[in-house]
């Protein structure tokens, strides 16, 4: 699927969009005709538990609990797709926040976003095989593919694990 945040790049410090792209729609209007698809994170606002170039299995449509990382509309720029954490149910939608404290495109500048706006709830994470490509050494890609694939972590403070397995595979 197309990625609408490499295509638009960074506008006003604002986090592109990792996208899903457009979804196909059923022309019936009752929404995406593939439950699921693909998201890739674009910029710095979800470290550490996403980095950019991470792509994630995301499934249109499912249920938002708080902590989940879903993809949504930008509620000031629709056209515009980003990947934030849903922090909590509020009157009139959801208050959605960035993991990295010091990226602040989320609900502290945008405020609350309706529930409309929330397209896809993340599933998994995919991490692209950069170290593959330079050495094709059957060590290096049984090390990717056991980094590769994780769940996505369902709150903050379980992206704890997951950093210190990430710094366990850089220390190499």
């Amino acid at each position: 699927m197309p990625d609408a945040g490499r295509r638009r790049g960074y506008e006003h410090g604002r986090e592109p969009a990792p996208g899903p792209g457009p979804e196909p729609v059923d022309p019936g209007g009752r929404g995406p005709l593939l439950p699921y698809g693909l998201a890739e994170v674009v910029g710095p606002s979800m470290l550490p538990a996403l980095r950019p170039g991470d792509r994630l299995v995301v499934r249109y449509g499912a249920p938002v609990r708080p902590g989940d990382v879903v993809v949504l509309r930008h509620p000031m720029q629709q056209d515009l797709l980003i990947v934030k954490r849903a922090a909590e149910r509020r009157e009139g939608g959801w208050w959605m926040l960035g993991d990295n404290p010091a990226a602040e495109s989320d609900s502290r500048e945008f405020g609350v976003v309706p529930a409309e706006l929330v397209l896809a709830r993340a599933r998994l994470r995919l991490r692209p095989p950069r170290m593959v490509r330079a050495q094709r050494s059957p060590t290096v890609l049984l090390s990717w593919m056991v980094s590769a694939v994780r769940p996505v972590p369902s709150s903050r403070r379980s992206a704890g694990p997951v950093r210190a397995l990430s710094r366990r595979l850089r220390a190499r």
